[in-house]
């Protein structure tokens, strides 16, 4: 009799990419994380994962990851040990398979961050316990999950409204966004250079799931046609980690900065309308990659002004917080054994 009542349609699984989620399962994660937030603000102890132990893997580095997934386990309870690149050995000395069984039997749940999305995978298959891909080279499942929380908690609302990304159309976030967009059905613009557009694989996973969720979907690389009608602003890094073609990038993505004539072309009124970037930006000289760049190419500021990036509609500081709540709500509801029967 008893056993019916420890159903969870989360328990076990593994949170490797939006498109293996339901609408409905994002949006309770999302509301899920937007109570864990008001949980923290009002100081109330929320301790779902006491007494587990937490793998963090990172072959890439990271700030907001790192510190919203440490902050996000010790606040639930949890104990979480951070293993970097000089302490793991993902198909160097041991294979991916053969480190997922190790680690499996000692760690409740793993997150990974690195390269390869085969290896997120293997992890998830063979270690046993759930793994929460924390950024590959494909998809950043927990950055949308922060992502559409800000969007929700700015607007009340995820449907009908619409985000456009400018830049780099064929990155991690360009694509999760694109098809998380989809799935919610929450209108998205890949405003890009056709050099940067995204891949027809992903477009086609986007398009399969706005059939179902009635989300318009649109990608151009007239600024015109896909800044116009846009509720969120979103950009991010020109070259991504892993890559070093700043010369190519800088002359491709000039055109698509964000700035405040682009936010004009929204036509927008102010009070719907918010810029989002998921971070470290180049919005000014005061990094070394910042001064680097101004010394090779003449620029101070890259794929958002500074002008934005300190104005009335940027949100981006919002969004990092939220990786915190958002990621909290994850591991809850997928190693927490509440009772989430349905959703």
């Amino acid at each position: 009799m008893t056993k019916g009542f420890r159903q969870n349609v989360f328990q076990g699984r593994s949170v490797l990419a939006e498109k293996d989620f339901t609408a409905a399962e994002l949006e309770y994660l999302i509301d899920f994380g937007l109570h864990l937030k008001a949980l923290k603000k009002a100081g109330i102890p929320h301790h779902y994962l006491e007494g587990k132990n937490i793998a963090l893997l990172f072959e890439k580095s990271s700030t907001r990851t790192r510190s919203a997934f440490t902050t996000a386990a010790i606040d639930l309870g949890a104990h979480p040990e951070y293993l970097g690149q000089n302490d793991i050995q993902l198909g160097k000395k041991e294979s991916t398979s053969d480190t997922a069984k190790v680690l499996g039997s000692m760690f409740d749940g793993i997150e990974f961050r690195g390269f390869k999305q085969s290896d997120a995978e293997i992890l998830a298959r063979d270690s046993g316990v759930p793994v929460w891909n924390g950024l590959t080279d494909e998809w950043h499942p927990t950055q949308m999950l922060a992502d559409f929380m800000t969007v929700k908690e700015n607007f009340g609302k995820l449907q009908g409204l619409t985000l456009t990304f400018m830049g780099d159309g064929r990155n991690n976030v360009a694509n999760s966004l694109l098809v998380t967009g989809a799935i919610l059905g929450v209108n998205i613009h890949i405003v890009s250079p056709k050099e940067l557009f995204p891949t027809d694989e992903i477009q086609n996973i986007a398009k399969g799931f706005a059939e179902k969720s009635g989300a318009k979907l649109l990608i151009t690389d007239d600024l015109d046609e896909g800044m116009k009608g846009s509720n969120i602003v979103y950009t991010d890094v020109w070259v991504s980690m892993g890559e070093s073609n700043w010369e190519e990038r800088v002359k491709l993505l000039t055109p698509y900065q964000v700035n405040m004539a682009a936010l004009k072309k929204t036509g927008t009124p102010d009070d719907q309308l918010i810029f989002m970037h998921c971070l470290p930006a180049f919005h000014n000289t005061e990094t070394a990659y910042g001064k680097e760049i101004e010394e090779k190419y003449g620029i101070t500021e890259m794929e958002v002004t500074d002008e934005v990036f300190t104005s009335k509609y940027a949100r981006q500081f919002e969004e990092a917080e939220n990786r915190m709540h958002s990621i909290k709500a994850m591991m809850a509801a997928t190693l927490g054994n509440l009772f989430i029967p349905k959703v």
